[in-house]
């Protein structure tokens, strides 16, 4: 395994490989790995010769009051973590190096972007957009993997690839949980003890949507009121929103007849999580068995 942290080195490894015959399978990461990225990177292996995984913090995704300076990092343990996985490049720039002086040039996308965490996060997705078209760029993949918990970055950057002609299979990897079930994020890490436990209601809410769709509900806002009371339980949440959209185009649905996204933020003390499921289940999102 290597490491590179010269955007230009990047790109003429990728150039090298690819002259080669070589495939190559990207991972984005910002670090701080645990298990749903090395799933990530099973799937690259699965798809590619070679795995390269990018471990960037990036600042435009970070609104000005949001965790840029705190969001936890420990490269040594990443690598660690990779070459165990076999990760054959960590590409680990620097902030300078991915936005020098005088960088000025951004991609944004204006339909899909609106509504759920685009709405509450003025500007993340023009930043999580601009830096992976840079990562697309520098690495030259033919498959990158993406995972469904971030499910709306996942539908914008299927939708960046097709409309900017980016020639890349982008692959949707399923949701890993921990044993209780919380969906795993590097942001769970601020979560002491009691949140941990909390933020729980984030799953039982999704619980609830699903049970109550196999009863033969329906009414989008009927489910949404009921998970809404579940998570109102929990004196430390507070709700950013709780959406039940068309899968494709995102937009809010008032009957669950098409295939849906039922998505939810929901802030637990400082830390603010997301969740969601696919109806009718397609096997991206598994939540533990209902007792």
């Amino acid at each position: 395994m290597k490491t590179i942290t010269v955007p230009e080195d990047m790109q003429k490894t990728a150039l090298d490989l690819r002259r080669a015959g070589k495939r190559i399978g990207l991972v984005p990461t910002m670090g701080f790995l645990h298990e749903g990225h090395l799933s990530l990177v099973k799937l690259a292996r699965q798809q590619a010769d070679v795995v390269v995984l990018s471990i960037f913090v990036n600042p435009t995704q970070f609104g000005p009051n949001e965790d840029f300076s705190r969001y936890p990092r420990n490269f040594e343990r990443d690598a660690a973590l990779c070459q165990a996985a076999g990760v054959d490049i960590i590409f680990n720039p620097a902030p300078e190096a991915m936005y020098p002086a005088g960088y000025s040039v951004y991609v944004e996308e204006n339909v899909l972007a609106k509504g759920l965490c685009g709405a509450s996060r003025p500007g993340h997705f023009r930043g999580v957009l601009t830096v992976v078209a840079k990562l697309f760029n520098l690495v030259l993949p033919d498959v990158a993997v993406f995972g469904q918990k971030d499910a709306q970055q996942a539908r914008l950057i299927q939708q960046m690839a097709h409309n900017l002609n980016f020639p890349i299979a982008i692959l949707l990897a399923p949701i890993i949980r921990e044993s209780n079930g919380l969906a795993m994020s590097s942001r769970n890490a601020y979560l002491a003890p009691a949140e941990r436990r909390e933020a729980l209601c984030l799953q039982q809410a999704l619980k609830t949507a699903r049970r109550l769709y196999r009863a033969g509900e329906r009414d989008a806002r009927r489910i949404i009121a009921a998970m809404q009371a579940g998570i109102e339980q929990i004196p430390s949440a507070r709700v950013d929103y709780i959406a039940i959209v068309d899968h494709d185009t995102l937009q809010p649905v008032a009957q669950l007849d098409t295939p849906v996204l039922v998505a939810l933020a929901v802030s637990i003390g400082k830390t603010r999580l997301i969740d969601n499921l696919a109806l009718p289940e397609d096997g991206l999102s598994h939540l533990p068995a209902m007792k």
